[in-house]
């Protein structure tokens, strides 16, 4: 048993190493001027973008639905603005992960960080509702840094890649605040009982457990869970959004969108989330994950708009 330790630990170690390859490279990508950072994310897209062609079809497909009355010429626009700001964004998660603090200082303006500081006076948790805006990650480092205090994160586990997962996690956890599995309820509850901030982008298809509200006008399957988990963590409910601007500051929201009164109807809760959720995109539509597959599952008799996309 302990020979088969020794070897599974040993063999471990070098599959690690790309791993800890990329952190390294990350954390010094993580170290550019937002300058510099923005001009790399840009030439990324120009060179990477055409190996994503299957994202992009996915992305056409929700930009049509989301944006009917846009033309071809205006569509196909969002559709390289979405693709420069994707690659950026993938610059600013590792921002978000290894960025010394120096590299965020003064890039941020924060509104309704009140909220936060007045819930944590009164010992209550608080789920920060948002949603797959490209910059949650990073919007949750500069709160972590505001406050003074950790802020959780619901995430997902990359469980058949160990040596990433303890990249990250780590990363997280150092930086951010705790971390929970998207499917570990509990621990959610534990978190917020135990009066901390958890973010959680719930505007994601489950398959089940979902109901579904509009969001640009399509219904959207839409996790129905979240308001018995402000109820059992006796937390309250607030909305959390970031958005760059064109001259690469950011904006970051926290704001009560009036969520807390509609705990007891799943559908309603839902259908307000999506509609602030919706808002929030609408200021900044490049800045959205339209490669994400918001609409794959579909109500009754209805197919799904990506075919094989």
């Amino acid at each position: 048993g302990s020979a088969r330790g020794h070897m599974t630990a040993a063999g471990a170690a070098p599959r690690c190493l790309g791993w800890r390859a990329f952190g390294a490279l990350a954390a010094a990508l993580a170290r550019l001027p937002q300058g510099a950072m923005l001009a790399f994310g840009a030439a990324a897209a120009t060179l990477l973008g055409p190996l994503l062609r299957a994202r992009w079809r996915v992305a056409r497909v929700n930009l049509a639905l989301c944006f009917p009355g846009d033309d071809a010429t205006r569509r196909e626009a969002r559709l390289r603005q979405h693709r420069r700001a994707l690659f950026v964004a993938a610059l600013e998660l590792m921002r978000a992960w290894f960025g010394p603090s120096r590299a965020l200082a003064g890039l941020v303006d924060i509104e309704g960080i009140e909220h936060l500081r007045a819930a944590q006076a009164r010992g209550q948790g608080v789920l920060l509702l948002t949603g797959h805006l490209m910059h949650t990650e990073l919007a949750v480092r500069f709160l972590a840094e505001a406050l003074g205090a950790p802020v959780g994160g619901v995430v997902r586990r990359y469980r058949r890649h160990p040596c990433l997962e303890r990249l990250l996690d780590g990363a997280r956890r150092a930086r951010l605040g705790p971390t929970v599995d998207k499917f570990d309820a509990r621990g959610m509850v534990r978190l917020l009982r135990d009066g901390g901030r958890l973010a959680y982008s719930a505007d994601q298809d489950f398959r089940h457990g979902h109901v579904f509200a509009p969001f640009f006008g399509v219904p959207a399957a839409t996790y129905a869970g979240a308001p018995q988990l402000v109820r059992a963590g006796r937390a309250c409910v607030r909305f959390l959004a970031m958005a760059r601007g064109a001259e690469g500051r950011y904006r970051l929201t926290v704001s009560d969108p009036g969520l807390d009164a509609l705990l007891d109807d799943e559908e309603a809760f839902a259908a307000r989330y999506m509609q602030v959720l919706e808002g929030a995109v609408r200021a900044a539509p490049a800045q959205y994950l339209w490669v994400h597959r918001r609409f794959k599952t579909r109500p009754p008799g209805e197919a799904t708009p990506y075919g094989r996309a």
